[in-house]
């Protein structure tokens, strides 16, 4: 089968002397191209499950986070089975740790140890430098020549959409 797109138009079979047609060899694209080939990673088998509900997010986070309470909750009843010693209960400290750490779900997280990244007032580029005046922060040098031209007004503007308040000098 010739790759879809194909403009060169196939000679029409002309009977030989013999009255049978010439048998049509395939061109190189057609040798190489890919959509006559069997695909074994479909199964022709498959249909879709018209029945099948789709979930929104909301639904599938919570019964996520429903499941890992009772997993946890599990693992701690399970710890403190294992604690008793002649049927009297022990209080583990262990427990509030292990139900603070992080995961895919819980957007609790420490605060990070890097430095907070700085950008630039004017473009959004990553800032190294402030102007001592304003203090705006700004990637280069032409843009540090655009913020020496702007008026303080127009430095307190930039300032308070950083959340800064906005002290000029």
């Amino acid at each position: 089968m010739p790759p879809k797109g194909s403009t060169r138009k196939k000679p029409s079979a002309a009977p030989s002397a013999e009255g049978t047609a010439t048998p049509q060899i395939p061109t190189l694209a057609e040798q190489l191209s890919i959509l006559s080939a069997p695909r074994p990673f479909k199964n022709p088998a498959y249909t879709k499950n018209a029945s099948r509900r789709t979930k929104n997010l909301k639904t599938v986070l919570g019964q996520e986070r429903e499941r890992e309470r009772l997993e946890r909750e599990k693992r701690r009843i399970e710890r403190e089975k294992a604690m008793e010693v002649d049927g009297i209960g022990t209080a583990t400290t262990g427990a509030a740790v292990e139900d603070d750490m992080p995961s895919y779900l819980s957007i609790e997280a420490p605060p990070s140890v890097l430095p907070q990244r700085r950008y630039c007032d004017i473009t959004g580029l990553e800032a190294p430098y402030t102007d001592p005046i304003t203090g705006l922060r700004f990637h280069d040098k032409s843009i540090y020549e655009l913020i020496k031209g702007l008026s303080a007004s127009a430095a307190k503007d930039y300032l308070s959409a950083r959340g800064v308040n906005p002290i000029v000098k």
